[in-house]
């Protein structure tokens, strides 16, 4: 068994006590349902203190680190080599919606390479955390990538587009998801792309793909399964953290995903 370094308890005690927060605001989402207004307002300010309780807890930790933020954005630090890549609240549309299935998740970026990795199931309480050279973790249990090979054997996560993307953004998804359903075992869409990379290094999923993330999206998720012995890269060859397109599976399956992935357009245009 292995335990996290310093820092990665650092991370996780930031992930731990931003969870507490969320869990608390979480419990009185079910009572706003109902109203008029809708839970919106309340959800953005639980976003916000759990950032909060993140950015404290991580600056007083390791003082002069830089950030990258979801709701803070960029923040420069004195040290130039380190900075957190955070998103206090993965899977926000089921948090607003009363769904437990949402996460924490926290980065660090050294010199350039991502380094160590945290995302908390909050309402599972599963902490799933990643040090480069000392594997990816499920609290104290060991991760490792699926072993399957064959893609009609293998359960596939994903993502959708959301209310407001361009029309060609929504016609490529239906594209890919359209390639990929005759010849899997299943799709699914839980919401969260933290959670979806974090459940591949585990082996719940086979694999993962989704465009237009950002960074702190999938920062954490990208260590977990590295660490866990998958491979992840970016759909068309860039940087995921850049493009925000990303493909997560075991080194049997993702050539096979990522073909089917970049031939979906040309596959939607032969079933016209």
């Amino acid at each position: 068994m292995s335990k996290p370094s310093a820092l990665g308890n650092v991370l996780i005690e930031a992930a731990r006590k931003a969870g507490r927060s969320l869990a608390r605001d979480f419990g009185e989402v079910e009572f706003l349902q109902v109203s008029k207004k809708g839970p919106g307002d309340f959800v953005s300010n639980a976003d916000h203190r759990a950032e909060e309780i993140i950015y404290e807890h991580l600056t007083k930790a390791r003082p002069g680190y830089g950030f990258v933020m979801e709701e803070r954005g960029i923040v420069e630090g004195s040290d130039k080599t380190n900075r957190f890549i955070v998103d206090p609240l993965d899977g926000t549309l089921n948090f607003l919606h009363g769904q437990p299935h949402y996460a924490v998740s926290i980065a660090l970026e050294r010199e350039g390479k991502l380094y160590s990795g945290v995302v908390y199931d909050v309402s599972r309480n599963e902490i799933f955390w990643g040090e480069t050279g000392r594997g990816a973790w499920l609290d104290q249990r060991k991760l490792r990538v699926a072993g399957r090979k064959h893609m009609e054997q293998s359960l596939f996560a994903t993502g959708a587009p959301w209310f407001g993307k361009a029309p060609e953004v929504h016609t490529r998804f239906a594209q890919e998801v359209a390639a990929m359903t005759p010849i899997v075992a299943g799709i699914r869409r839980n919401g969260s792309a933290a959670l979806d990379l974090a459940w591949v290094a585990a082996g719940r999923f086979d694999g993962f793909w989704e465009r237009g993330l950002q960074p702190w999206d999938i920062a954490a998720g990208m260590i977990l399964v590295r660490e866990a012995g998958g491979v992840t890269t970016e759909i068309d060859g860039g940087d995921p953290l850049v493009t925000g397109s990303i493909i997560s599976a075991n080194a049997d399956l993702h050539p096979k995903l990522e073909k089917q992935i970049r031939k979906a357009p040309s596959f939607a245009r032969a079933a016209d």
